[in-house]
């Protein structure tokens, strides 16, 4: 299995913060967000390498991060897309195409997460619970608990088996609080369907659309987790994401973000 972490987004909502550094790399309760989520990765004895995707704007500050990593004993290859604004970006799911095609990774099971979502349940526990659903995808399952809410992310319907029978993209009018979050489990035999999705033109950003696409076409599981989970996109969002975690880490809280 191999792990891709999605960062080549350009985090405009952040601005002036992510004008110099990506967004996956601000520094939340005292390290780098993206530092949590190679943690979680490191957990699941499968992946035997990991494979981070962002732009040309910041490739150099992720191999610098990668080198500081590299006594984790899990190799990590960073990808640079080549894009420089939103302007040319290839989309999330075009920067999966991306890596599959660098990498060589069409036969292999990608675990695929986005660079900005930050949660605490374990996803060895969630690879293992997807390996007993045979050959399917699946999708990490996160109840918001408010209607409102749900109109920001992804709504999915499960059957009795947990596998999605319904997957609608930013709901209008949500009958469920069940949303999917972005960490995805592809199994090898639907990653292909990734270049055969793109070659129908369909949109190239949102991983959930890839999902929405998938789930008439072949077994895709929602995995649910209970816990925290934070999706950064906003400055409120990363102030609170960081002093719940410096919290935990005994650091002060703030009042405002900063970077140091």
């Amino acid at each position: 299995m191999k792990a891709i972490v999605l960062a080549a987004g350009y985090a405009t909502r952040l601005y002036p913060l992510t004008k110099t550094v990506a967004k996956p790399l601000l520094p939340v309760g005292g390290r780098p967000m993206i530092d949590y989520l190679l943690d979680r990765i490191q957990e699941v004895d499968e992946v035997d390498a990991v494979h981070v995707v962002t732009n040309h704007k910041f490739a150099d500050s992720f191999l610098r991060w990668a080198e500081t990593h590299e006594a984790t004993g899990i190799p990590i290859d960073v990808h640079d897309d080549g894009t420089t604004s939103e302007d040319d970006r290839l989309g999330a799911i075009g920067d999966i195409r991306f890596v599959i095609e660098q990498a060589g990774l069409e036969g292999d099971d990608l675990l695929v997460v986005a660079g900005d979502n930050l949660f605490d349940y374990s996803v060895a526990d969630y690879v293992r619970w997807w390996r007993g659903k045979g050959e399917a995808s699946a999708v990490a399952l996160y109840d918001v608990g408010d209607f409102e809410l749900v109109k920001k992310y992804s709504a999915v319907e499960l059957d009795g088996d947990d596998r999605l029978v319904g997957f609608v993209e930013k709901p209008e009018h949500p009958e469920t609080t069940l949303v999917a979050t972005a960490t995805y489990l592809f199994h090898r035999a639907h990653v292909p369907l990734v270049e055969r999705y793109l070659e129908e033109g369909n949109s190239p950003d949102q991983p959930g659309r890839f999902v929405a696409w998938l789930v008439p076409r072949a077994p895709v599981h929602g995995y649910r987790f209970e816990g925290e989970w934070r999706d950064i996109g906003d400055a409120e969002q990363l102030l609170e994401a960081d002093n719940r975690l410096r919290e935990r880490g005994g650091l002060p809280l703030r009042d405002s973000y900063s970077l140091v």
